[in-house]
């Protein structure tokens, strides 16, 4: 199963291919419950740029700094996760989670 906080890489091209190239890093945001039972996840893309804005955290992953870019969800079909590389640190759960009640809330 897909789980929140597991980075994957995802084909965000209008057709769904297996290509490398055609990816991207991003991380699951999804709560489990929902990831369990839909064949769709949401998922915020994981940039290495530096700029960082109110809506982007940044984040350690596969040893470098990297930002989770929140002002990019959408919603993914599971079979656009080509291939699990890895997980947010759970020091980094607290913060993104955190973030989203902020960017949702009234």
């Amino acid at each position: 199963m897909v789980t929140r906080f597991e980075v994957y890489l995802v084909n965000l091209d209008a057709e769904v291919s297996k290509d490398p190239k055609n990816t991207r890093p991003a991380v699951i945001i999804s709560p489990n419950e929902i990831n369990k039972h839909i064949s769709t996840v949401l998922i915020a893309p994981i940039s290495s740029t530096k700029l960082l804005y109110p809506s982007r955290l940044p984040v350690e992953f596969l040893g470098n700094s990297r930002a989770i870019v929140l002002d990019q969800i959408r919603a993914v079909e599971k079979s656009r996760l080509v291939k699990k590389i890895g997980e947010i640190e759970p020091a980094y759960h607290r913060s993104i989670s955190e973030k989203l009640r902020e960017m949702f809330a009234e």
